[in-house]
């Protein structure tokens, strides 16, 4: 699949469209449409459901340490700026780039790729061709060994029927592995060696409290849903019954300044997060740590995402935070990505008690084996925590302790979109227009995320059969998510809602004016067969249960 085919496809049949786009778009930000908007909640009301309060304890116990309860919340977008000094993110949460000084543009250090290639090149005051090295680079696209190659023949100014003669090396390589910019050709120059030295650049948009405007009142739009899980632990544990181990889930939007946005909605700086914190005894934790990697990658394949095409994927002990017992990712092989890559859905962190210690005592770094709390150069705590004791007492074990904290992180807009990859399909079937086949696209989502569950027709605009088909519409559509339509032939209705993904259509025709039958047709195998028109809300609800 051609990744362009299905953001027409969302463009067109209103799941996604650029943000403020009559004023020329805005890069990074993403609107979801009629369609989108229905099937983005689905995402949210599926994980909603399955971890917080549908979760059944009994049938998931084969693997699990024990028994939990789950608890949810929704906090602010804005939150006490010290609560980002604590947690780390005002110093660390940086990526690196780099400017172009031909282009003018700026890039993500890590994410301009590129391979050594030779070849001869001309002067360009005429002087005889030289050999020349340079580092070509483009941004990791669908086609970057493509794409590399196009640049390639432009700068060495060969025709593609000469590009055999260019001599290349090694593999695709970020240039952070290089410890020269000197030759670098940038993703956008003519010329090499235009590229600056990286330099961080924090990835929080900073915004302002109050009237008054002055430093004292700056504040962030959070880049991350999590810490207002942890700065209300001890409300949660106060206001409700929960007793460890127990969750908090909370779904919300965040906010991050990338420095290149790109690939739809893979990488944007508004976004929407469904997160939970787990919390659970020091001794249990690297249990509950395999038991929620395993049940998140699970999840995913459950909702039709195909295994060969999702990995769970370890980090080295390189990789890890310096607070971190484990993490691994959940990632998806994007049609955007290079053959080969995959990238990510989710991730799940043992996170020791890191969180839950920084906001009581202060930010908290490595030293040795242990935590410790940062000082500046006064000796005094770098950024001072709340004060607040984040302790837990059982009371059973009469033990105090600060919990451990199991993190499966997932991204609404990301699960959305790998969904929408996947469910992507073109073939050629025979249709009722034509007997020689004919190329039809649909969406074959599993039925719990569908948009639109199904689609309501009558035959002919005569005869009765608007007035039946409009009864069973609303009938239908106190239950679940339909539509309604009568213009152009039956085929072509069909493959309207095959493209949006419509599971089944119901169609109203000559014989439910005899018998009272409607024909119930399903989307991916075509089938078609009556149903009693009085039959029809369970067997659809039966189908889509599935």
């Amino acid at each position: 699949m051609q990744m362009e085919e299905l953001v027409a496809l969302c463009r067109r049949r209103g799941f996604l469209f650029q943000s403020s786009e009559i004023y020329g778009g805005l890069n990074g930000f993403w609107d979801y449409g009629p369609l989108g908007v229905l099937l983005k909640r689905n995402v949210k009301d599926a994980w909603w459901h399955d971890m917080l309060v549908g979760h059944n304890e009994q049938k998931l116990q084969p693997g699990a340490p024990s028994l939990y309860e789950m608890a949810g919340l929704d906090s602010t977008i804005i939150m006490h700026p010290q609560i980002w000094k604590c947690s780390g993110h005002y110093d660390l949460f940086h990526d690196f780039m780099v400017d172009c000084r031909e282009s003018k543009k700026r890039y993500r250090y890590d994410h301009v790729k590129g391979r050594w290639v030779t070849g001869l090149k001309h002067g360009e005051g005429g002087e005889p061709a030289a050999e020349t090295r340079v580092f070509v680079t483009t941004m990791d696209t669908e086609n970057t060994e493509d794409a590399l190659k196009e640049r390639a023949a432009h700068f060495f100014g060969l025709r593609k029927k000469d590009l055999d003669s260019l001599v290349w090396e090694g593999p695709l390589t970020d240039i952070s592995a290089l410890d020269d910019l000197s030759r670098v050709l940038g993703p956008d120059a003519k010329h090499p060696g235009t590229l600056t030295e990286p330099r961080e650049f924090n990835l929080m948009f900073k915004t302002t409290i109050g009237a008054l405007g002055g430093e004292d009142d700056a504040a962030f739009l959070r880049p991350e849903t999590a810490q207002g899980i942890f700065v209300n632990f001890k409300n949660v544990c106060d206001s409700t019954r929960v007793k460890i181990p127990f969750g908090i889930a909370q779904i919300g939007k965040s906010f991050r300044n990338e420095i290149t946005p790109r690939n739809f909605t893979f990488r944007s700086r508004e976004f929407e997060q469904m997160e939970i914190e787990f919390f659970c005894y020091p001794g249990e934790s690297a249990d509950w740590y395999r038991y929620w990697r395993d049940r998140r990658f699970k999840w995913y394949t459950d909702l039709g995402l195909a295994s060969e095409k999702l990995r769970l994927r370890e980090h080295e002990q390189a990789e890890l935070a310096h607070y971190s017992k484990g993490t691994a990712d959940i990632e998806y092989a994007f049609p955007f990505l290079p053959e080969g890559d995959f990238g990510e859905l989710e991730g799940v962190a043992h996170r020791g008690d890191f969180d839950l210690r920084s906001h009581m005592e202060g930010k908290l770094v490595r030293e040795g084996d242990r935590l410790v709390l940062e000082k500046g150069p006064d000796g005094q705590p770098k950024h001072r925590g709340s004060g607040k004791d984040l302790t837990y007492y059982d009371d059973q074990r009469k033990e105090r302790f600060v919990p451990h904290v199991i993190e499966p992180s997932s991204g609404a807009d990301r699960a959305t979109l790998a969904f929408l990859c996947e469910a992507y399909h073109v073939d050629s079937v025979p249709t009722a227009e034509k007997k020689e086949d004919a190329q039809r696209t649909y969406l074959k989502f599993h039925p719990r995320l569908a948009p639109v569950k199904a689609a309501v027709f009558p035959l002919v605009k005569k005869d009765g059969m608007p007035e039946i088909a409009a009864e069973i519409y609303g009938e239908l559509k106190e239950k679940m998510s339909v539509q309604y339509d009568e213009k152009g032939a039956v085929g072509r209705r069909y493959r309207r809602q095959d493209e949006i993904g419509t599971p089944f259509c119901v169609t109203v025709d000559g014989q439910t004016l005899q018998d009272g039958t409607v024909t119930l047709r399903d989307r991916d195998t075509l089938q078609q067969w009556r149903v009693k028109k009085d039959e029809l809300m369970g067997e659809l609800t039966d189908r889509l249960g599935k």
